[in-house]
């Protein structure tokens, strides 16, 4: 039997597997438990490296399947901090059966930083898959953002968003941005930039409404700042605090006071001098948030059910 044959024939028989398996999923899809047992699929995968040979030159369509499997899974409005670990073992074995598959880094980087505030899984996958995809510019701007806001890392957050900035294709805007990055690391005024950016290269209805209610904490971050720095200015001017935040406006240190962007106030403690939010009362620490490394202590997170689109569509 000629070679020729015997490639058609392992063809054939691949491709009938995958229709079975997806036959058999569609009749799993019935049962109330689907999730979790998609879930436990994911876990119990091979490494990449092992799986690869046995797909005999198809490991393309290989990854397009678990991705596939992956998709349904993200689509549950809760996962724990052991289903995102297992998460993060298949697209690992996804980027491995297709180094390439840019789209798989990127999305998964959005999935264990932005809704599992694991940043180390997050960043683990983005650096390998930069290495991997040299000229895609959202990889590294993604790993920008997880070093700047997730990990209080503005140097780092830098240095990848000038990376992004340096591949052609990128967004007009990004090199004004990684300049302004690299020279104001850690201000507010630079993380409104950023995430300016990052509201812009979303189209999904619940990722813009968290990078805008993100925006508006920043916000508040910048207005006790510039209010501090108002009553600092009294305080040596008038050797004491301001009676009223109004006075800073009446001394001629404020043209007007800012606007607390949820529709609440800013208070002034009259001992301190400290300005507080009333619908924010816990400062920003250098922009990011708590990073949760222990998985294992963490209970369900709530989240939306976003859609990551396939590969050929």
């Amino acid at each position: 039997m000629s070679r020729i044959v015997l490639h058609v024939l392992y063809g054939l028989l691949i491709a009938g597997l995958l229709i079975l398996i997806s036959w058999v999923q569609l009749r799993l899809d019935h049962r109330q438990d689907r999730t979790l047992v998609q879930i436990e699929e994911l876990a119990h995968l091979p490494p990449g490296d092992h799986l690869k040979p046995a797909l005999l030159g198809y490991h393309h369509l290989g990854a397009d399947v678990l991705w596939l499997k992956l998709v349904q899974v993200i689509g549950k409005r809760q996962n724990t901090m052991n289903e995102y670990e297992w998460m993060a073992h298949a697209l690992d074995v996804i980027t491995t059966l297709d180094p390439q598959y840019a789209y798989a880094y990127y999305a998964g980087g959005v999935i264990l930083g932005d809704l599992a505030n694991r940043s180390d899984l997050a960043n683990r996958l983005l650096e390998r898959g930069h290495a991997a995809n040299p000229t895609v510019w959202n990889i590294p701007f993604l790993l920008g953002y997880n070093y700047y806001f997730l990990l209080a890392d503005p140097d780092m957050g830098a240095y990848y968003t000038m990376r992004a900035a340096a591949i052609p294709g990128r967004p007009a805007y990004l090199p004004g941005l990684a300049t302004r990055m690299a020279a104001e690391a850690g201000k507010p005024e630079t993380a409104l930039a950023f995430l300016e950016a990052r509201l812009r290269e979303t189209d999904d209805p619940e990722m813009k409404k968290f990078f805008e209610t993100r925006m508006k904490e920043v916000i508040i971050e910048r207005d006790i700042r510039v209010l501090e720095r108002a009553v600092n200015q009294y305080r040596t001017t008038h050797g004491q605090v301001p009676p009223s935040l109004a006075a800073l406006v009446q001394a001629g240190l404020l043209a007007a006071l800012p606007l607390e962007p949820f529709g609440g106030e800013y208070h002034l403690d009259r001992q301190t001098g400290t300005i507080t939010s009333s619908t924010h009362p816990e400062r920003l620490k250098t922009f990011h948030k708590r990073n949760r490394a222990p998985a294992y202590l963490y209970p369900k997170i709530e989240q939306p059910a976003y859609v990551f689109p396939l590969r050929w569509q």
